[in-house]
């Protein structure tokens, strides 16, 4: 069943080691079944607290989203993330089947 891995960036606390991160996680995704449905772009919130930016990323199951998340590349990568900004960051898996009516 697809997963999706959805990141809310809240807040910026430190733009210098923010700027690291980006980098070091496009590298750490190298021969991950990694999608990416949505990627920073325009934001509409309508309810909840204003966020910065938002990322969903789909994978073929949850072994292959959290194989990439608990790769040690991308928990060096999770490093910059931690220190630059507040952020969200879930996983959720889809349906095989939408909902009846």
């Amino acid at each position: 069943m697809t997963v999706y891995v959805v990141a809310t960036r809240e807040k910026t606390k430190d733009a210098d080691a923010f700027a690291k991160y980006g980098p070091a996680a496009a590298a750490a995704g190298a021969g991950h079944p990694i999608t990416p449905l949505a990627f920073y772009g325009k934001i509409d919130v309508l309810e909840g607290a204003p966020i910065e930016g938002a990322v969903i990323l789909s994978f073929p199951d949850e072994a292959a989203a959290r194989a990439w998340y608990e790769s040690p590349a991308y928990q060096a990568a999770r490093e910059h993330r931690l220190k630059g900004a507040d952020y969200r960051f879930f996983m959720i898996a889809g349906v095989d089947e939408p909902p009846a009516g």
